[in-house]
């Protein structure tokens, strides 16, 4: 039985991976490769599949050469950071398989200071995107042959994707003219940071909550609507009357 995952046209869009074929591709892989698949699941029409970290390179290669799969492409891989987890980190790759037109996303789970082997034996472009998950998160890769930042500078203290790095960064860096060259400086801020308000300005025309501003308190001027203004009259006729 083949697990390939056919287009189906629904109106003027295409789905790929109806949910047969998704949960049999998943069946498939945990079938085969069950001593290394901890667990899988669903989103988005895409195939999420969890493995140990020292399992990765077995998994992705398996992916790649399997006629089943044939995922041959890595599109991505990137660091996610999670701090209130004991296993702070994920890893997560994507493939695609161009031939059977599916999606497949591995992810593994590391603590802060663990080791991940290199796939760049399997996907040579790995290389690149392993140094940015280095350089944002600071996650090291074993047997990387090049594992140095690539987004930020030689000299950048920190990897800034962590979510408990300062949003201003530890230095600031500029080009002195006398020195002619650049030079890091502790960080000046020339405007303190602002407390942006996103509340309607159309809040003041009105003693209606509205949806999304729960927030905000009713406002005591403005326009009381029709309802109140008549109640305003009637009492005031009402007044006029008893007088």
């Amino acid at each position: 039985m083949a697990y390939y995952s056919y287009r189906k046209k629904s109106k003027e869009r295409i789905h790929a991976l109806p949910d047969d074929s998704l949960k049999d591709l998943a069946d498939y892989i945990s079938e085969k490769m069950e001593k290394y698949v901890t667990g899988h699941s669903f989103e988005k029409d895409e195939l999420v599949i969890s493995v140990k970290p020292d399992d990765i390179v077995a998994v992705l290669q398996f992916l790649r050469d399997d006629r089943e799969c044939e995922c041959t492409t890595l599109i991505d891989l990137c660091g996610v950071d999670y701090p209130e987890r004991p296993e702070r980190f994920e890893v997560v790759y994507c493939l695609l398989s161009i031939r059977q037109n599916h999606r497949v996303r591995v992810k593994i789970a590391i603590e802060e200071d663990q080791i991940v082997p290199t796939v760049t034996n399997v996907f040579s472009v790995a290389g690149w995107l392993e140094r940015e998950a280095w350089d944002m998160y600071g996650i090291l890769f074993a047997g990387n042959p090049d594992l140095r930042r690539i987004l930020t500078d030689y000299g950048f203290e920190g990897h800034p994707q962590r979510k408990d790095f300062p949003l201003t960064g530890y230095v600031e860096l500029r080009y002195d003219e006398e020195q002619k060259r650049v030079v890091y400086e502790p960080v000046t801020l020339t405007q303190d940071y602002r407390s942006f308000d996103y509340l309607s300005p159309w809040e003041g025309m009105t003693d209606m909550q509205i949806p999304g501003d729960e927030k905000a308190a009713v406002p005591p001027h403005g326009w009381k609507g029709p309802a109140k203004e008549n109640d305003e009259n009637a009492g005031g006729q009402d007044n006029a009357s008893e007088g």
